[in-house]
């Protein structure tokens, strides 16, 4: 039996990386199955809800890469997974989880999937979505508002004290380890349509 693709799709928040990420699932349909690296930040239930607010979400150990690899590599042996629920508004690990079934390509998708060598490593095809700063903040603001309940102050705030700093130590180097750098993400037809 052939070995699932698995294609990373990185990029810094609010690059589009998810726009992208759901145009190729669309494109596989039924052979698909989606991975949001979002979903293994460490399960933070030990700790107090204040503490888990000051936790730094877009630096590597933030993650917990130990268990995404484990499910990664059960998926390439088409053995099933329940990839866990992260909840934005507890700042933590859902008790929930979402069962999946190993299908013929993986997608995986996240700030920094090519960061870590391990996760670079069981990638076939890695893609950047590389898109101005200026546009991902305007579009991380929507997005956390929205969708996280979150105060523009607050959002300004992380982005100022964490999300660029992280972005230039971490996200953007990772662009190295990339097969293909899709600029402005799921705008660019051209690019999506190659």
């Amino acid at each position: 039996m052939k070995k699932p693709l698995i294609i990373g799709v990185a990029g810094g928040s609010g690059s589009g990386k998810t726009t992208v990420a759901r145009k190729l699932y669309e494109e596989f349909a039924d052979s698909v199955v989606m991975i949001e690296q979002d979903a293994y930040y460490k399960d933070q239930t030990h700790l107090s809800f204040e503490q888990r607010t000051k936790t730094n979400y877009d630096h590597p150990l933030a993650f917990d890469h130990d268990l995404l690899i484990e499910h990664l590599q059960q998926l390439l042996t088409y053995k099933p997974i329940e990839k866990p629920v992260y909840d934005y508004a507890l700042h933590t690990r859902s008790a929930e989880t979402i069962h999946l079934e190993p299908k013929e390509v993986i997608i995986l998708e996240g700030i920094l999937i090519l960061e870590d060598q391990r996760l670079r490593e069981l990638m076939d095809i890695k893609i950047f979505v590389d898109t101005d700063a200026d546009v991902r903040i305007l579009r991380r603001l929507e997005r956390d508002m929205k969708e996280r309940g979150r105060s523009l102050e607050s959002v300004i705030d992380q982005y100022l004290s964490v999300v660029r700093q992280m972005h230039l130590q971490f996200v953007e180097p990772s662009k190295r380890y990339a097969d293909l750098i899709l600029p402005e993400g799921g705008h660019n037809q051209v690019q999506l349509a190659c």
